[in-house]
């Protein structure tokens, strides 16, 4: 008798993404970002408060964001208005400003009884780790965005980074200068990394008289 072929059979898995938004993380609204500021300082949160506005101000990767030293942003007891820190994933320089606001909480975060003979401007409370992992901050924007209502798989690490390159983009249309501020290689990954659509690029070219 012949032998039938039965059809195989997948044993049934639940999805790995089911029920979660995946993709690029929406950058913040800036709604949604003063939101997250306020409740950072009426918590007396003042690490995290100095940590969410230097990832809103210098746009940087998470890997990047974690390590600065003290006298990367501070000098002779002043923040300094611009830094330049290397990338570790072209290392390549890239500038940013720290805005007035940013200064503010940097500093009084420097000068709490917390950071007394630290060097990393946002160490770690575990001994054998010099500054916060990439992980733990992963943790803490989960948290800041859960706090004022939002679904933390839609948002991320990248959300913060893309927020005011995001608004740069969109009130001067200048890619460029975008992807300076982000640190890109090639202006390609600024139009991808922002999700700019060919209808977006035309909108922008219609307002620019030659």
């Amino acid at each position: 008798m012949p032998r039938v072929q039965l059809p195989a059979v997948s044993p049934k898995r639940k999805a790995l993404h089911k029920g979660r938004i995946i993709g690029q993380k929406r950058p913040l609204l800036p709604k949604q970002m003063w939101a997250i500021r306020a409740r950072l300082e009426i918590a007396g949160y003042l690490r995290d408060l100095a940590l969410f506005n230097v990832a809103i101000d210098c746009k940087p990767r998470g890997c990047d964001l974690v390590k600065p030293a003290v006298a990367d942003l501070i000098k002779d007891d002043r923040v300094r208005e611009r830094v330049s820190v290397i990338q570790s994933k072209t290392q390549k320089p890239v500038k940013f400003e720290q805005t007035e606001n940013t200064r503010e909480t940097v500093i009084a975060w420097v000068r709490s009884p917390e950071m007394i003979s630290c060097g990393f401007m946002f160490p770690s409370r575990f001994h054998e780790r010099p500054h916060i992992s990439t992980r733990q901050y992963g943790r803490l924007v989960r948290d800041w965005v859960t706090s004022i209502g939002l679904e933390p798989s839609g948002c991320g690490t990248h959300s913060l980074r893309r927020t005011k390159a995001a608004k740069t983009y969109r009130k001067t249309g200048n890619l460029c200068a975008v992807q300076l501020l982000l640190g890109h290689t090639k202006v390609d990954n600024t139009v991808r990394y922002l999700g700019i659509e060919v209808e977006d690029a035309l909108n922008v070219a219609e307002r620019i008289d030659l």
